[in-house]
Order: C-alpha cells, then sequence, then structure tokens
C-alpha cells in the first residue's frame, strides 16, 4: 500500500502585515512552527502569525513551484490571491 502524502502551499500574515508564503506536507504544524518562533527566520520576529491562504498541490515539486510563484508576486496580487473565492484557490 502506498501512502501519498499531501502538500500544501500557504500565506501567513505576520504581526506586522507583511506576507510570508510557503510550502510544507504538515501544514497545521507548520503554522504552529511560525508562531511559536520556530519557523522561517522571516517569520521569528513578526510573530504571531495567521493563516490567511493555503491551496493543496499534487506533489513536493508542485507546492514548491508555487510557492515560487507566489513569492514573486506583488503584496497586492497577493492580497488578491487570498481575497479570491475559495473554488478558484484549489
Amino acid at each position: 500500500m502506498v501512502f501519498v502524502v499531501p502538500w500544501f502551499v500557504y500565506i501567513v500574515r505576520c504581526r506586522d502585515g507583511s506576507l510570508y508564503a510557503g510550502a510544507t506536507n504538515d501544514l497545521d504544524k507548520r503554522v504552529r512552527a511560525h508562531s511559536e518562533g520556530k519557523g522561517a527566520r522571516y517569520t521569528r520576529s513578526r510573530r504571531p502569525v495567521v493563516l490567511v491562504f493555503s491551496r493543496r498541490a499534487r506533489d513536493k515539486r508542485s507546492a514548491l513551484r508555487q510557492e515560487y510563484r507566489i513569492k514573486q508576486l506583488t503584496r497586492v496580487e497577493k492580497l488578491a490571491l487570498i481575497a479570491a473565492p475559495a473554488r478558484r484557490r484549489t
């Protein structure tokens, strides 16, 4: 039996209002790590964080590609992505 681990791309909003994008195979654990100061260096001094966007990815490679694309977006484009209806996010 093959167990497929789900991957996600996500955006968190930091305390200072900035946005951070990432990819993970355990979304709850990763967001908790960011909020506890054990996540990315960027979010450590901007705690707490709130998950504002997530999308399931086909696999790790797809998640990392989506993360890269999101990181290339402007703030306005990221906010539009966050505001988009959920049905368009999948």
